[in-house]
């Protein structure tokens, strides 16, 4: 395995999971609009097995601060209310029978503050990972050295991971400034 190009798409794979699981996290974070995303991770007892709300119901936005959930079967009503009142999302549904609602309360200024420093902890996260994907190809274009390739490769491919990695950096810092203009927003 002399070749650099295995070890640089090894990398970049990585490094492409890392930004996609990046802005699939952020998307969960609540940045004061109503995103029907925030109710991915809640799964709510369907039959004996836990399925998220979204199989078990229609999700839909009518405006900006307000999530309709319709559930296709009138016994789902209690176990959604019941769901979305034990998670952390801290908002209260109301019921009228037909559809349960969630009105998405404005942000305060530590909230805020609080939902970016999250935002920003996520991102770093996703840094950390795509260094270590930089770190790993170019381990592994030093041990190829040994297996026979020749120095110079070796060191254009470094450099090759070096931009890699800048590229995803940079991907990684302009999703971050989008959901920390979406946050604070008022």
């Amino acid at each position: 395995m002399t070749d650099p190009k295995t070890y640089l798409s090894a990398a970049e794979e990585k490094m492409e999971l890392a930004v996609a699981y990046l802005d699939e996290s952020l998307a969960h974070i609540r940045a004061g609009k109503a995103n029907p995303k925030i109710l991915d991770g809640i799964r709510v007892n369907y039959y004996g097995s836990m399925a998220p709300i979204s199989n078990v119901a229609n999700i839909s936005v009518p405006d900006a601060r307000t999530i309709a959930i319709t559930p296709w079967e009138k016994s789902m009503f209690r176990e959604i209310e019941k769901a979305i009142i034990n998670s952390e999302l801290g908002i209260t549904p109301e019921n009228n029978g037909e559809v349960i609602r969630l009105c998405i309360p404005p942000l305060t200024e530590d909230r805020r503050k609080q939902l970016v420093k999250q935002s920003k902890a996520e991102a770093e996260q996703a840094k950390v990972s795509v260094r270590n994907a930089r770190r790993d190809a170019i381990e592994g274009l030093k041990k190829a050295i040994k297996l026979g390739m020749s120095e110079d490769i070796e060191k254009d491919a470094e450099a090759q991971a070096q931009k890699i990695h800048d590229k995803y950096l940079k991907k990684i810092d302009e999703l971050f400034a989008i959901k920390e203009k979406e946050i604070l927003t008022v």
